[in-house]
């Protein structure tokens, strides 16, 4: 069965976020990273209507439930019935190794979506977060004691990934893929009590004073303010931020203490790249050397006062 067309108000409303992102000269032709579930059946639907011919979809099976075949074929007959070019990307599961399921599972989804993209020379993936996940992704960061980074929640905007429905409720786009003629696939992960945003989604269910679109705009104001730090330190960098050899300086004087992490955050990855410190450590880095001490933190031995210096720890010594 060949699905609906959306209604015209729909697709000009998607357009309209699609160009806000992208501008309003869409280049290149568009990825979209579509499961079964109704967001995506949407996305799908939306990206179709709006930009013909210039999209294709992906369906990523991670193997990890025995239905996920079947409904990644199912989204391949919706795109078949559409004219969408749609491929199936299969995971293998027995690579994750130690690592947490979930967080396994978006890193190679997204790889496999980065090799396919390149693969068929798309210039834009469009996922489908939409309101309601921004609000359950702000809630967890929080949570989670985040900064202003965490607390900017799913950007609307990264590299080559673009979030046209943040300003969507879920409950739009279930409606729109039903009045299209979509029965949407549930993943029963998402009701699954083991992942916090099952819990968490469960929770939100009956706190209907709290309003998705409304934490979209303040997840929009907040990521525009993270842009607006970094290009600061950015700037401040090139000040104050100097590299001799292995080791670096800092002339930390008189900043305001978020823009003072973030340059020795900064000065710590000029000495250890993979350095990715947690954030109380961080803190307690900052008040060592803002007291004019000296602390060792990810390889790097870091000396307070005038100048905040930074050089390669010594290694240990082995006992004798």
């Amino acid at each position: 069965m060949t699905p609906n067309v959306p209604p015209d108000e729909a697709i000009a409303r998607f357009a309209g976020d699609v160009q806000r992102l992208l501008g309003p000269h869409i280049s290149g032709r568009i990825g979209l990273a579509i499961s079964g579930g109704p967001d995506s059946l949407a996305l799908l639907l939306l990206a179709a209507a709006a930009f013909p011919d210039s999209v294709e979809a992906a369906t990523v099976d991670h193997k990890l439930r025995p239905e996920a075949e079947a409904e990644a074929r199912f989204v391949a007959d919706v795109c078949t019935a559409l004219g969408v070019p749609h491929a199936i990307l299969t995971l293998d599961p027995s690579r994750r190794g130690k690592a947490n399921v979930s967080d396994w599972a978006r890193q190679a989804r997204y790889a496999a979506l980065s090799g396919w993209m390149k693969d068929r020379a798309l210039v834009h993936m469009f996922t489908a977060h939409h309101a309601d996940d921004q609000l359950e992704t702000m809630l967890m960061r929080l949570n989670r004691g985040a900064g202003v980074a965490g607390l900017s929640g799913v950007r609307s905007r990264l590299g080559i990934v673009a979030r046209p429905l943040l300003g969507w409720r879920k409950t739009e786009l279930e409606a729109l893929a039903r009045t299209c003629g979509l029965e949407p696939v549930l993943d029963p992960g998402n009701s699954d009590d083991r992942f916090d945003r099952a819990r968490l989604r469960k929770a939100l269910a009956s706190a209907d004073w709290l309003d998705p679109l409304a934490a979209t705009r303040s997840a929009a104001a907040l990521e525009q303010a993270e842009e607006a730090l970094a290009w600061s330190v950015h700037r401040l960098a090139a000040e104050r931020l100097s590299q001799a050899g292995p080791n670096a300086t800092l002339d930390a004087a008189g900043l305001p203490r978020e823009l003072a992490r973030r340059l020795v955050l900064k000065a710590l990855r000029l000495i250890n790249t993979d350095c990715t410190p947690r954030g109380a450590d961080m803190e307690r880095l900052i008040d060592t050397l803002g007291a004019g001490r000296t602390a060792t933190l990810a390889g790097v031995k870091c000396h307070g006062g005038a100048l905040w210096t930074f050089a390669p720890a010594p290694p240990h010594r082995a006992g004798r």
